[in-house]
């Protein structure tokens, strides 16, 4: 988890929030319990763009929810998370 943490600016905290949230519903784990986040930097990173504009995190998990709906179980937003500044936010 520290590595995504690194990787997209946002805390361990910040994951675990999101994910106990539903913003990250395809998160799966290891047999030994730890997150195994693959694609999802794509959507952590988008996730991190929407909380910056103010939207609540209610409407991002209503975008999420509508992106799964579309895509069937995964989408990409078509950038990398290198598009994306790195910056902290909810700690």
């Amino acid at each position: 988890m520290g590595t995504v943490a690194k990787k997209t600016g946002l805390s361990s905290y910040t994951l675990r929030y999101y994910e106990k949230a539903g913003l990250t519903p395809f998160v799966k784990r290891d047999d030994h319990g730890r997150r195994i986040f693959n694609d999802d930097l794509d959507l952590l990173a988008l996730i991190r763009c929407m909380k910056q504009t103010g939207m609540p995190l209610e409407d991002i998990r209503q975008f999420v929810s509508w992106c799964q709906l579309v895509s069937g179980r995964r989408w990409h937003v078509g950038r990398t998370l290198s598009d994306v500044p790195a910056t902290k936010i909810g700690g």
